[in-house]
């Protein structure tokens, strides 16, 4: 079956029009390959709960061409150990985190983009992509770094060392040995400007990984300023005019999707945005109670009984 989709056509209206009820695994895990090819720049949201991915879904926001929403979903690492009480460092295993993206998907019909962090061993990730593409996720991404995980934005704070080219390029033809549909993409992430290397080692590394197979380059920075990723973004679009490009812009998020889309991106992640945004709200209601000795005064920044009944499907 082919979905329709064309230039220009919100990604609302092309997921909402064909996905009007259910969707099957195959299906959603399609729909990002052509999100990719059939649109300027595709939006993702982090989403590491079903009632945080509901609300990635659900909400859009008018404007005078079209309607705004989320295209789909991101399942960050960070975040799902985080909302679990437990450090950032591949602590979770694969099958907690798979559970996770599952609850998700009974009540969503958008695609997924799955971070894997180093991706583990080749050998289990090999195994570990059939897994992942049998539940219906659309793409892994996994960085070229080794060793215990460390969160990126910590940069050279903390020691993290890359991983060799070879040994990367062996780990993507091992995943791509796997999978079944070439819809089913492996992204490779590029860790060097987080460890201010050169930006022809970055460079050299992207010519590298598509060389072995992967479907797209994630570029990653933690400069504010942006500048080294529009400038990557530019070199890179020069010899590939056709591999789909990410980027997180947690750091530099002054720039605008349209700047992003206009040197080349395909995709932009928001990576943590949701979890960081519950916490805040969470710890000031709960200060607020205790300050009070009652919960009146939090009234009017709660959301009522009657909108919790009505959000889900099958409450009433």
């Amino acid at each position: 079956i082919e979905i329709p989709y064309t230039k220009g056509i919100s990604s609302s209206k092309i997921i909402s029009d064909f996905y009007n009820e259910s969707i099957t695994p195959e299906r959603r895990l399609s729909t990002l390959s052509r999100l990719i090819k059939n649109k300027d720049i595709s939006r993702f949201i982090e989403t590491h709960s079903p009632i945080s991915a509901l609300i990635a879904q659900n909400i859009s926001v008018n404007d005078t061409d079209n309607v705004k929403s989320y295209d789909g979903f991101w399942s960050s690492s960070l975040t799902d150990s985080t909302q679990m009480g437990k450090p950032d460092i591949e602590i979770l295993d694969l099958s907690s985190r798979l559970n996770n993206i599952n609850n998700i998907f009974e009540v969503t019909n958008k695609p997924l983009i799955m971070d894997m962090d180093t991706g583990g061993k080749n050998e289990h990730f090999a195994l570990n992509i059939k897994t992942i593409e049998r539940l219906g996720v659309s793409a892994v991404i996994i960085e070229d770094k080794k060793g215990l995980k460390k969160n990126s934005l910590f940069g050279n704070d903390v020691k993290q060392e890359l991983e060799s080219i070879d040994n990367f390029c062996m780990k993507i033809n091992s995943g791509i040995s796997k999978r079944s549909s070439s819809d089913f993409l492996i992204i490779s992430r590029i860790e060097s400007l987080i460890l201010e290397k050169p930006m022809n080692e970055a460079l050299e590394r992207a010519d590298a990984y598509i060389d072995a197979g992967t479907d797209g380059i994630m570029i990653h920075s933690r400069k504010k300023s942006g500048n080294e990723i529009i400038e990557f973004a530019k070199l890179f679009r020069e010899k590939h005019s056709n591999i789909p490009l990410i980027c997180v812009p947690t750091s530099y998020n002054h720039i605008y999707e349209s700047e992003l889309a206009k040197v080349g991106f395909n995709v932009v992640i928001y990576a943590n945005h949701l979890l960081r945004a519950s916490y805040p709200a969470m710890k000031d209601v709960a200060e607020e109670i205790l300050r009070n000795e009652r919960s009146l005064e939090v009234d009017e920044k709660l959301m009522s009984i009657k909108e919790i009944l009505e959000l889900i499907p099958g409450t009433k």
